[in-house]
């Protein structure tokens, strides 16, 4: 099988599982070479992963070799490294966000489409055996129609373990655009596309102190809504709560759960690949738990990397695209115009409900 051959910009935390996987879990690609700002994360990445070769960025983007860029920057970068890589006549699939900007996020689309090249976007946990799952459950019409569903990502934050937590309470950070693009591409992808969003969020601690180990007892100001909370509607006319919070010590909320005309699905976390799915219809008492109908339980960051490289080969569109990801966008970052404006926001940007994976698929393949 031909494999794609892939660069990787940046090598800070993520990078790891997607070097592992790309380099050994799926059977289409190649990572040929490695970027870091930091000259000594780059070289621990390529001796560990036996990289082929440590690059520039301009390297990079100039290589005859590499077919895809993958984008693990810093979200304030995204934009400006997937533009450049786009225009270098790059394949380009970056974490997420898409961007800091809806508008920036469909430049990228724009340029992508008028260049023939994919750009993609994590999440990719939507590809994974439980949200797929959840998938064929209401393809099969178990739940019978989707009517609603809540969401909900709350924690306090990562003061407590992250070793450099000062980001995710800056501009680009928060919990809407940290977490929010894992639950609302889940949504998307279960629902189908939103139409009209309203919301209101706030900033309960108005500074942080570092507890983790690297810069224990540091005071970082919050610049950025740690609670936001708000209202979906969809375009089959399901409505949806979403609370994503870095302000709550404990709960007990559920993830997400689904509500159909039929019955209740019960929705895995979407950041990871695997978990629980269960079901109550309405002919059942309490919930059952349904047996897993996919692969990809186990941690699988690079699905979406692996299937756009299979979509390269094929001709056909990823999955995991950069209209999905300017969808998710546009409703995270409507949930704040929402606030401000105290008015309902709705969405101008479209997209396709993505294609499902087929069943019955062997471990490193995507078809």
């Amino acid at each position: 099988m031909e494999k794609v051959k892939i660069g990787i910009i940046g090598c800070g935390n993520i990078s790891d599982i997607y070097l592992q996987n790309l380099t050994s879990a799926f059977v289409n690609t190649q990572v040929w070479a490695v970027c870091d700002l930091v000259e000594e994360r780059a070289a621990a990445a390529r001796e560990k992963y036996k990289i082929n070769r440590i690059c520039t960025l301009e390297e990079m983007l100039n290589s005859d070799e590499i077919q895809i860029i993958i984008n693990l920057s810093t979200p304030k970068d995204h934009f400006e490294i997937c533009r450049r890589s786009l225009e270098a006549g790059k394949h380009t699939y970056v974490e997420k966000p898409l961007s800091l900007k809806v508008e920036q996020g469909l430049e990228l689309v724009k340029i992508a489409k008028e260049k023939n090249l994919l750009l993609g976007c994590a999440p990719d946990t939507f590809l994974g055996a439980g949200l797929q799952t959840c998938r064929k459950a209401i393809d099969d019409g178990l739940i019978g129609d989707v009517t609603g569903a809540t969401a909900f990502m709350v924690c306090h934050g990562h003061e407590s373990w992250h070793p450099d937590p000062e980001f995710y309470y800056d501009f680009g950070g928060g919990p809407m655009l940290d977490m929010g693009p894992y639950y609302l591409t889940a949504l998307v992808s279960l629902i189908g596309p939103a139409k009209t969003v309203a919301g209101m969020n706030s900033i309960t601690f108005k500074q942080r102190t570092i507890t983790s180990e690297k810069k224990f007892g540091k005071v970082i100001d919050v610049k950025v809504p740690t609670h936001v909370a708000g209202t979906v509607e969809f375009k089959n006319g399901a409505i949806a709560t979403v609370i994503t919070s870095f302000d709550v010590w404990g709960s007990t909320l559920p993830r997400i759960e689904i509500y159909g005309s039929r019955g209740t699905l019960l929705v895995p976390d979407p950041n990871t690949f695997g978990g629980d799915v269960k079901i109550q219809t309405y002919f059942q008492d309490g919930f059952r738990e349904l047996p897993l109908t996919h692969i990809y339980s186990e941690n699988s960051r690079g699905l979406g990397v692996a299937d756009m490289a299979d979509a390269i080969c094929s001709g056909r569109k990823n999955i995991a695209s950069g209209e999905l990801a300017a969808h998710v966008l546009e409703i995270m970052q409507a949930f704040q115009e929402s606030s401000e404006k105290r008015s309902f926001i709705d969405l101008k940007t479209e997209c396709s409900r993505p294609e499902a994976l087929k069943i019955g698929l062997v471990k490193g393949f995507v078809r």
